[in-house]
């Protein structure tokens, strides 16, 4: 399903080196965001537990944005409604009439034409879209890092729709580990190790490392097919299509000279572990660090992962019933999203919230699977980390 545009919508899908995040800052998006409790990103009662998923209590948040060059002259009604489609046109005219939506800290009428660089607020009430039930397994601890087991469906720090139900909000509520500086990046589906800080010195040591090439990474994934036995290594650009959201691999040494490569250089290296006909076990080895890079390399090797939605259905005729029949109605451990019932004890109701008195957001009903691919260890010089295999990685 394509989800329609939230006002704080993003993919986080990048297996590169990031810059030091706060746990109580999260990344700016369209806005920035302005957290209602600078101190503390998340407590346990902010989760609700239903259906084989954790799902956020909605709570309320500002949202701050600036007017940029788009924006300019637009009416203030009309900006919500083109720029941010996940709510109705009526919604906005609502939110601008209540002061839910101020421009400079006044309330404005809904005829209001907006200023370059004016400063617009939105006052709402949040619901996150719920992830796949599993903890945050602390494997390592130091009093300068920690080491996880993200679990998949589970962003790494506050992104797009995502605040508390990230790595960062459910090590906030759970364990109290105060600042944190997330290293790297893994997609929100790809479960496995996650190096965390907990200094800005150790940050700024482990993004040297990565920025200037030193550190080696191993993940492994479940593929279609019976994989080469020899090492494989792909060579082939990788061009992200940020409107799609997936990206495509093109041979870096098969153009002509009347045809130019697209996108950005990447190399992966390949070795199967293992097979048993229909599927195989592969371990990763990125040298580079492009956008969904070892997926589409797997599908350009044509092996893709296989239970991938987005590199896999070029291979698999009928993908959703493909998957269907091949995941265990046990495994899934998940109700339909309307069994759900309302409570009284779990949230109250905003009557102008678009989504209440449902828990899920528009757009996020479909249940997540954990992809088959796993972050397994990260190295550097002085230091090494893993992280157990996960239940599928066994033919």
């Amino acid at each position: 399903m394509k989800r329609k545009q939230q006002e704080d919508d993003n993919d986080d899908g990048v297996e590169k080196a990031v810059s030091p995040v706060v746990a109580t800052t999260p990344n700016t998006m369209n806005t920035d965001l302005l957290l209602q409790s600078p101190s503390k990103l998340s407590q346990k009662q902010d989760y609700i537990f239903h259906g084989g998923r954790r799902h956020v209590r909605p709570y309320y948040f500002e949202f701050i944005s600036h007017v940029n060059k788009r924006w300019t002259g637009k009416t203030i009604v009309d900006l919500f409604a083109d720029e941010f489609k996940g709510r109705p046109r009526e919604y906005y005219v609502g939110a601008v009439k209540s002061g839910r939506i101020k421009v400079d800290g006044e309330i404005v009428p809904v005829s209001y034409i907006v200023k370059s660089s004016q400063k617009i607020t939105h006052f709402l009430h949040r619901h996150e879209p719920p992830v796949m039930i599993d903890d945050v397994v602390i494997l390592h601890q130091e009093p300068d890092v920690v080491t996880v087991c993200k679990p998949a469906s589970v962003p790494v720090h506050p992104c797009g729709q995502y605040r508390k139900n990230t790595v960062v909000g459910i090590l906030d509520a759970e364990h109290d580990l105060g600042t944190l500086f997330p290293i790297h990046r893994l997609d929100r589906l790809v479960s496995g190790l996650l190096i965390i800080a907990r200094t800005a010195a150790k940050a700024d040591f482990f993004r040297q490392q990565i920025e200037g090439g030193m550190v080696k990474k191993r993940y492994i994934a479940k593929v279609i097919g019976v994989f080469p036995e020899d090492e494989m290594i792909v060579d082939a650009n990788i061009n992200y299509n940020g409107s799609e959201g997936r990206s495509t691999a093109e041979d870096a040494n098969s153009s002509g000279d009347d045809k130019k490569v697209k996108g950005k250089p990447a190399c992966t290296k390949f070795t199967r572990i293992d097979t048993n006909g229909t599927h195989s076990l592969v371990s990763c080895e990125p040298v580079t660090g492009r956008t969904h890079q070892i997926r589409v390399h797997l599908q350009y090797t044509g092996h893709p992962i296989g239970n991938d939605p987005l590199y896999l259905n070029q291979h698999i005729d009928n993908l959703e019933t493909y998957i269907a029949k091949r995941i265990d109605a046990g495994e899934r451990k998940i109700v339909s999203p309307d069994d759900y019932v309302y409570s009284n004890d779990d949230f109250s109701i905003d009557p102008m919230c678009t989504n209440c008195p449902k828990l899920i957001p528009q757009g996020y009903e479909e249940h997540d699977e954990a992809l088959w691919l796993h972050c397994v260890q990260y190295s550097g010089t002085g230091w090494e980390y893993e992280c157990p295999y996960p239940s599928w990685a066994s033919l």
